[in-house]
């Protein structure tokens, strides 16, 4: 295995389609996703000190490609995603790590899979997009009933209530959702039901709407879309016509720039910001459905990509941490379409390699995709 990349302990289940967020005390919440046996229903915690892994109580609801947000409060809000019924759900919860408990929270306005979710400026949290019912539907709906759908909802932590917002321009799911310096949502590509997109919207915390911004280059879906420390916004890779392009987003010109090329295709994969500024992307689907086990790092000060080494082995649909010390945690995902993975990898950048590193910096999670 390349210099940067170890094996952690496994899971104590096989996931894909998952959350793993950080929590205030440096260890990894991962839960829900595509088990063995349809969506299951457990959590486990990740201890970065010891690099075991230990279970937590069950979910209210098994779900997978739903999302995961920590609240200013300490406490992680998972919303919505496809339950092993069939059901996509319109369901909430949170989970309390003081007691390690989970407990229901207020239901979304629609039932919706595949959303984005996004801690606004405001303690609140903006999901918008997905496959959703085609009417309104508190109580969720069969997949054969779901479409892909242009509303928004926004959750209150003080009251654990959602309440309708604007709804976006277009109907989209597998799109990025980025918080822009300033409070404005960046939403960008994805797919609808009219096809891959190009197109990208803002959505303004303060007046509760949606503005069209520029559209890419390339339409994109399963892309990564991450800010960078010098407020740009870099969207790479994605299933489109030019599956190993990078381009950024500039919020105060509101325009779009060609950045370089990605060793390759790659779709579905994570996108991790590291403490010195470079962006790791690791996994994905590769040319012809290959999943890919290879990572990447982005330079923005050169503007250039270089290999960053292998993991065990290839993942899609997985989940990828920054820790408390700089390392990234990679866990679960695909390896084949019907092979779930409860394999975990440890990246190390080289500077903590070789000169040691600690950081109390907040994980930036990119969005488990579904293997589709």
């Amino acid at each position: 295995m390349a210099p940067g990349l170890t094996a952690v302990g496994n899971m104590h289940g096989v996931r894909a389609g998952h959350t793993a967020t950080l929590l205030p005390d440096g260890s990894v919440l991962v839960a829900g996703g595509n088990g063995s046996s349809g969506s299951p229903v457990s959590a486990e915690l990740y201890d970065p000190r010891g690099g075991t892994w230990t279970p937590t109580q069950k979910m209210v609801e098994d779900r997978a490609t739903h999302t995961a947000t920590l609240l200013a409060n300490g406490k992680v809000l998972v919303a919505g995603g496809t339950g092993s019924s069939g059901l996509v759900l319109a369901s909430a919860e949170l989970y309390d790590p003081g007691g390690g408990t989970w407990t229901k929270t207020g239901e979304m306005v629609n039932a919706r899979a595949g959303q984005s979710a996004t801690l606004l400026a405001n303690g609140k949290v903006l999901v918008a997009g997905g496959a959703g019912c085609q009417a309104p539907r508190k109580r969720g709906c069969l997949t054969l009933e779901v479409t892909l759908v242009a509303s928004a909802e926004l959750y209150d932590p003080a009251s654990g209530t959602w309440t309708a917002t604007g709804d976006m321009i277009e109907d989209r799911t597998s799109h990025a959702a980025t918080l822009l310096p300033g409070s404005k949502v960046l939403v960008v590509g994805g797919q609808s039901n009219a096809g891959t997109l190009a197109s990208g919207e803002l959505y303004d915390p303060g007046a509760g709407t949606w503005t069209k911004t520029a559209d890419m280059s390339d339409a994109r879906a399963g892309q990564s879309a991450t800010l960078l420390a010098n407020g740009k916004v870099l969207v790479a890779g994605g299933n489109s016509g030019a599956p190993a392009s990078a381009e950024l987003y500039d919020p105060i010109s509101e325009s779009w720039t060609a950045a370089p090329n990605m060793s390759g295709f790659r779709s579905g994969h994570t996108a991790t910001l590291l403490p010195d500024g470079k962006l790791l992307v690791a996994g994905g689907k590769g040319s012809g459905g290959l999943i890919l086990a290879s990572s990447e790092l982005y330079d923005p000060t050169r503007g250039t990509w270089t290999a960053a080494g292998h993991m065990a082995g290839g993942r899609v649909s997985h989940t990828a941490t920054l820790l408390a010390d700089g390392k990234v945690l990679v866990a679960g995902g695909y390896r084949t379409s019907s092979l779930v993975l409860d394999s975990a990898d440890l990246y190390e950048p080289r500077q903590l390699l070789t000169h040691g590193f600690g950081t109390g910096r907040e994980s930036l999670n990119c969005c488990p995709r579904p293997y589709d």
